[in-house]
Formats: C-alpha cells, structure tokens, sequence
C-alpha cells in the first residue's frame, strides 16, 4: 500500500457556470474517494469559479455563491481531503484562494502570494497577496499548498523546504502557449531540486474565450525527475502513488509511471498548436451553447484550414460552409471548395455575389463620379459576402468562424466589416507560415485538405490576376519581420541588422502601426503565442510614436 494517494482531477470548468462546476467537483471527489481510494483529490486553480473569472470578481453575489459551492461540497464529500481552488473575501480584501475541505470541515484556506500582471494575467487588478505558504497534514505526512505562479517564484518552495515538508501540491489555471509545455516542466523540475520535495502539479484544462489551457498534469520527483503526466487538451483523472523514500525517510517519493510518448512535452509544435486550436474552438462554441459554425470557404488555405479545424472540434453535422464566388474568383477555387466539401462531408452552399455586387456600384455611381477605381471596389465585394455570411447566421443560429490569419491582422491585410466578420476567429494568432505548416500536419492525419491548395499562391480573388505579393513581402519575409517587431519588439535598426531590407521592414512596420483599429475590432480567436492581439499586446489607437 502506498503511504499516500493523490488523485489529480484535471478538469475541464466553464467561467461562471458554479452550479455544474460544483456538481462536477462533488462527482470526482466521490468517485476518488469510493474507486480510487484516494487519500486526497485536487482540482486545479479557481476550478469553482472557472479562469480567469476578470471582473465578475468584482460581483459581491459572486461570493456568495462561491460559498454555497463550498458548503454543498462539505455537505456532501466524506473521507476525503478535496483541494479546490476559489476566489474569497476577507476583512475587505480579495483572495485567489485554495481550500482543504475534509469532513465537512475547512481545515485550511491558502492566500496564493506570488500574483501574475503581465501578459494575460491581471490578478493584480483584482487579488491582494497572500504572505505564507500554508501546510496541512495527511496521515502524518506534512503538505505544502501552492497556487500556480507561486512555483515560478522561488520563495514559496522555500518556505517549504524550511518547514520540512514532505510533499508540495500545486493548483494550477496555467495556459497554453506554443513554448509553455517545456519551460512549465523545465520551471517545475528545477523548484522540486531546489527544495527536495516532490511537486504534484495540477492544471486545468479547456478554452475560455482566447485562452486554452492544455492540462499536462505532472508529477516530479525530489530530486526533479518527472514520474506521471496527464494527456493534454483533455480532461482526465490520474492516480498518484507515493510512499517513504527509504533513502531520505523524511520524503515522499511517487511511484514512477510509464510515460506516454504522446502525453511528452516533446511532441510536435504543429500536433500541439492545432490541438490548442481544436479545443478552443471546441469550447467556444459549445460553452457559449452555438447549435453549430458556418465557415466561408475561398478556395485559399486559410479557409481550408480553419474549415477542418470546426469538423474536428465539433463534428461535421454542426458545420455548414459557403461559397460566394465573384467574377474574379478562378474556376480551381470552385474546384476546391466543392472537393474539400466533399472529402469533409460537409454541407456546401453557393452563392454568387457579382448580381449583389453591380447593385452596390449603381447605387453608389453618383458618389463615385470621377472617382478612380481602387481598393474601395474590392472590399465592396468582401462586404456584399460579409452581409450573406451574417444573414445566414442570423438565421440559422450558427456562429461564424472568421479565416484570417496572424499575418494578415498584423498589417491590416483584411476587409472591415468584410472577411473581419464573424464570432470567432480560428486563426487569429497563427502566421501564415504556420498555416501552412498546420495543413499539412493534418493532412498527415488524414487527406482532407486539397493538396492543390496548399500549392498555390495566396490570392485575396478581388481584383484581375491578383497575388498576396503584390501587396506583401513573401509570407516567410513578412512573418520573420512581424515575429522580431511585434514578439520580440525589436526596432527597425535591430530587425534591418539581421539581415533584412530597410525598406520592406518600413513598410511593414507601418502597416503594423496604422492598423490598431482593425484589430481592436476583430472578434476574438484562440492565442497561441506569448503576443496575441487582445490579452498580450495592447497598444493605443491613436499614437504617434
């Protein structure tokens, strides 16, 4: 028999939605306290609230009914420690908080101390810190208790360390970026060596608006060994065996595990990224309770893409697409689209816009008067589309998958109010590059993107014999260039150092700057790097600088 046992529940929790997070929390405690025979089961970071909760914090009601979750789950969950993280008020001040509820009773509430303000994180805007690193005990085995940012900070540990704790767990509502998985585990394995007490880590997993959160569950050992990891991207409840070490009789040491070559930090970027992108469309849709999606295909990767990335989240009975040609639109995309519907087997509709489109132009023939034609004329026609797209939605009740890329929204290669529209953008955070990288991955997985449009050369179809380069540097310039300015933040100087041309870095940099106001009115879209638009990178509207 194990000296302890841990069952780590990586669950997958709906900002706001207490009641069924809370049904859902009493559940798994039952099922680890009556199957599993778990000493302690532990829910990640604000799992009753959901993460982040922004300013419904500010709610007093939301209090209460945190408290109410808490006084059901003591009502209901016996013989068992339950670690389950929430928000709390006290002497006026907020808390990010972890409670240890055990028989009906709160033997122990934790303030976490190390609170995140960069990046996505606002905690700062709503938590005041916690001072200490709180302990409890488990037949006889002395426990450390952390929030999240406080295992990237070295002091929590070290209070442990000091206390002689045996074990340290920590809740956990950390996520997902394409470099995270690794510096997570690396960051986890050297605090386990600094204070040679073995970490169980427990994140949540699912999407909430832009953010995904991957799961990767670990354990590590004293001395920074990793012994159990959870799958990522899905919800799981995984048993954690410790017993004395015989060596050190002072610590814990978990029983190592088998480690699924597909639950490894080191699996692909293209595998992760688009199972980030599957699951936050996933959730996005089904959270916010959208029978289905609508995509409007082109012909160009983009759509393509995305259209399978809604067949995989939600299943090709809740996917429609459409295709509105104009007389600029080649018969290969026609062909396209009709061939990855069919591979798809996904329901196709067609509509012609150049009828729609003539009309706008004669009624707009007085304003235009004397008047050259320009790029006016091109985002007409990605309007006329827009307004079907959203009478159909409007209809049918189906959310609209908008098909831009990183790329494009980074220098304002996009129609307002055109192929902008939508509820939720798949792609918002992924550079074209990378697209092209993610196609053929799935590809890899199964054929259902047409090889003919991952070949051929990007074409917005607005205009005779129109190329992306007549307006862009080639994608893998342009995305160097947007990967140094916007990332990295480098300067002009510093990015034309490395080797690229003066001019093409000017251009970019200034479509870049002058189209804050695009982005700030596109919808939202799953965040894959450390600077996606919204939650990281906010600059004003109107600057000068």
């Amino acid at each position: 028999m194990p000296n302890l046992r841990v069952a780590i529940a990586q669950i997958n929790p709906c900002v706001g939605d207490i009641i069924s997070n809370t049904k859902k929390i009493i559940a798994i405690s039952l099922h680890a306290q009556k199957k599993i025979k778990a000493d302690i089961v532990a829910f990640p970071e604000m799992a009753i609230t959901g993460y982040p909760p922004e300013d419904l914090l500010l709610r007093p009601e939301l209090y209460i009914k945190v408290q109410a979750a808490i006084n059901l789950i003591k009502q209901k969950v016996k013989n068992i420690y339950v670690i389950v993280g929430h928000p709390i008020v006290t002497k006026n001040q907020r808390y990010n908080a972890a409670s240890v509820i055990y028989n009906g009773k709160i033997i122990l509430t934790y303030h976490k101390q190390e609170l995140p303000n960069y990046g996505v994180f606002d905690e700062k805007r709503y938590f005041a810190a916690g001072t200490k690193t709180a302990f409890f005990m488990v037949k006889n085995n002395k426990i450390a208790l952390t929030i999240c940012e406080d295992l990237w900070c070295k002091e929590p540990m070290a209070q442990a360390k000091k206390a002689c704790a045996k074990l340290m767990i920590s809740i956990n509502a950390s996520p997902f970026d394409m470099n995270k998985p690794l510096l997570r585990e690396q960051t986890i394995r050297q605090r386990a060596r600094e204070g040679k007490t073995p970490i169980i880590y427990v994140n949540c997993v699912g999407g909430q608006d832009e953010l995904v959160f991957d799961g990767g569950s670990m354990v590590i050992s004293a001395k920074g060994e990793l012994t159990q990891i959870a799958d990522f991207f899905q919800e799981t409840i995984m048993t954690v065996n410790l017993a004395a070490n015989p060596k050190a009789p002072n610590q814990l040491q978990p029983q190592k595990q088998k480690i699924n070559p597909t639950t490894q930090t080191t699996i692909s970027l293209e595998k992760s990224v688009y199972n980030a992108l599957v699951l936050g469309v996933r959730d996005y849709i089904n959270k916010n309770n959208f029978p289905g999606a609508i995509v409007s295909v082109s012909g160009g990767l983009d759509s393509a893409l995305t259209l399978a990335i809604a067949v995989d989240a939600i299943g090709k009975e809740r996917v429609a697409t459409i295709y509105m040609p104009s007389c600029y639109n080649s018969k290969i995309s026609e062909k396209i689209v009709v061939q990855q519907a069919k591979m798809l087997d996904v329901k196709l509709s067609i509509i012609a816009i150049d009828k729609i489109y003539k009309t706008f132009l004669k009624e707009l023939s007085s304003e235009f008067k004397n008047l050259p034609t320009d790029t006016t004329e091109e985002n007409l026609q990605a309007r006329c589309r827009a307004a079907l797209l959203m009478a159909i939605s409007n209809k049918k009740n189906l959310i609209v998958l908008s098909t831009g890329n990183k790329s494009e929204m980074s220098v304002g290669y996009a129609t307002l109010y055109g192929d902008m529209v939508g509820g939720f953008c798949v792609l918002k955070d992924v550079p074209k590059t990378l697209v092209y990288r993610l196609s053929n991955y799935r590809n890899s997985i199964s054929h259902v993107i047409p090889q003919s449009v991952i070949d051929r050369a990007p074409s917005a179809e607005l205009a005779p014999n129109q190329k992306d380069t007549d307006t862009l540097p080639p994608y893998n310039v342009l995305d160097e260039i947007l990967e140094r300015y916007i990332t990295l933040e480098q300067s002009l100087d510093e990015i034309v150092t490395a080797g690229l041309k003066k001019d093409v870095v000017a251009k970019v940099i200034k479509m870049v700057n002058r189209n804050e106001y695009k982005r700030r009115q596109a919808p939202p879209g799953v965040r894959i790097t450390t600077k996606a638009f919204g939650r990281d990178r906010r600059y004003p509207i109107t600057s000068k600088f």
